[in-house]
């Protein structure tokens, strides 16, 4: 399991959300390895290769609530291929996903880029 503080990670996803005028209801973040992903991905969504997360919204009522799979696995790889620390590695993939929760894509290039500024403010508002 990350060494994470729930409390701290709570109140700065709840204030993300804040500033995109959605409340949070509940998002359940589920840490797991590369075969779980996989046996994930192939099962929902019917892709045959690891993801560092994904995710399954269940919003309504205004509320966001999702589950949000992470895997820990791909996020060390990532940290290590982009030269960052696990820890930022794994903030950046919580808030990923829930900035997907909020609306925010990710498909095309011009979405990637709006979702990698969004994922940076985030990141510099961790603990603040």
């Amino acid at each position: 399991m990350p060494d994470i503080v729930e409390a701290e990670v709570s109140a700065w996803v709840r204030q993300i959300a804040k500033s995109y005028n959605k409340v949070v209801g509940d998002i359940n973040y589920i840490f797991v390895d590369d075969e779980t992903m996989l046996d994930i991905n192939r099962r929902f969504i019917g892709h045959d290769y690891y993801t560092d997360h994904i995710g399954f919204d269940y919003s309504k009522d205004g509320a966001l609530s999702g589950d949000i799979y992470i895997s820990l696995d791909t996020v060390r790889t990532n940290s290590e291929l982009f030269g960052v620390t696990f820890d930022q590695e794994l903030r950046r993939i919580i808030i990923h996903g829930l900035l997907h929760l909020c609306g925010l894509r990710d498909k095309t290039d011009e979405e990637r880029d709006h979702m990698q500024q969004a994922e940076d403010k985030a990141l510099t508002q961790f603990a603040n």
